[in-house]
């Protein structure tokens, strides 16, 4: 029986989370990988299933999502698929919200003498999940024509920013993320990428409202977390922060006391601190404590609100309770409304 490590996030809807590596027994061919998705897609819609599939150099790296019972399902047939050995299991968690709630299953593979190739098929008709790896390839490509097309195409079909956002700009990062730890593109490829959805995201940004603009009643800092290199998620909020009519401080501090400084001089209604959209980094957890805990201390004559993002929040591997914050955003979209509601009730 599968058993999670978290605790359960819900009462009504309870998802779980897994992800695991194996080894491959027989090299597959494209037309194998194609029937083992093929079969994959039916048999986890049928048990409310989804997730993503990495194969490179005979290693499958598989991440499934759903109810417990339709995992326990799953999970079975996975074990004796006689396909792939030496199974690791590597997380088991309850998670809120599904990551890949438009894929019966994602494949990202590549052939020895290819270039990087996303390859999937999305459940439903022509939705922004179909568009994800796509984006993903041009923006690790450096394609700025191509990224800035492909989300100028989707603002005409009539998508919302915060659409956009969220099930369109957010997965590509983490997909070049899951790349990333495929080793399927360098580090160097990764950060260009997230440079050039940082660039795109400011077509999809809000039309701003100057009566909200003139009539600004909160004040944020939107800080990257000192050291984070990726700043997609600080960029997008920012914009959809300063749209919706908030007195916005960008900042990139390069340390805890440089963030110290600045905070104490703008004594802010709130603060939200970024990490990478692309990667976990599950490391940064204790280091993030610190640094709202001393944040905390530089706006001590008045009570601020403190939401943090990124990846490791998005897929619910962390909780804002666990660093000492009062919000955990899993999408910029509709972060404003939310950030909103918090700093009105800290003002009561």
């Amino acid at each position: 029986m599968l058993e999670f490590d978290d605790a359960q996030t819900g009462e009504d809807t309870v998802l779980g989370c897994l992800t695991y590596q194996s080894r491959a027994t027989t090299k597959p061919s494209r037309d194998d990988l194609a029937a083992l998705m093929a079969r994959a897609r039916s048999r986890n819609r049928d048990a409310g299933v989804t997730g993503m599939l990495l194969y490179e150099r005979g290693r499958y790296l598989q991440t499934l999502e759903g109810p417990p019972d339709g995992l326990e399902k799953i999970w079975s047939s996975v074990r004796n698929d006689s396909r792939h050995t030496d199974i690791e299991v590597l997380t088991q968690h309850f998670v809120p919200a599904r990551l890949f709630s438009e894929w019966d299953m994602l494949l990202y593979g590549r052939s020895p003498n290819e270039e990087p190739t996303l390859l999937s098929r999305m459940s439903g008709g022509d939705t922004l999940a179909r568009h994800v790896g796509v984006l993903a390839e041009h923006a690790l490509n450096a394609d700025e024509t191509a990224t800035n097309e492909l989300i100028a195409a989707r603002i005409d079909e009539g998508w919302t920013s915060d659409d956009l956002t969220a099930k369109l700009i957010e997965p590509a990062a983490r997909a070049m993320g899951d790349a990333w730890m495929a080793d399927e593109c360098s580090e160097f490829d990764l950060t260009l990428g997230i440079g050039m959805l940082q660039i795109a995201c400011h077509a999809v940004r809000h039309t701003p409202d100057p009566e909200a603009i003139r009539t600004r009643r909160y004040t944020i800092v939107v800080a990257a977390v000192p050291g984070e290199r990726h700043r997609l998620g600080q960029s997008l909020l920012a914009d959809q922060l300063s749209d919706q009519g908030w007195s916005v401080d960008r900042i990139e501090p390069h340390d805890n006391a440089e963030l110290v400084y600045r905070l104490a001089q703008a004594q802010p209604d709130a603060l939200d601190l970024s990490l990478s959209d692309a990667l976990p980094r599950s490391g940064a957890l204790a280091e993030l404590r610190k640094t709202i805990s001393k944040s905390r201390i530089a706006v001590s004559t008045q009570p601020v609100v403190v939401s943090v993002g990124g990846r490791l929040f998005a897929e619910a591997m962390a909780t804002a309770e666990h660093v000492g914050a009062d919000h955990a955003r899993r999408s910029v979209a509709a972060a404003a409304i939310s950030l909103s509601e918090l700093v009105r009730l800290r003002r009561m």
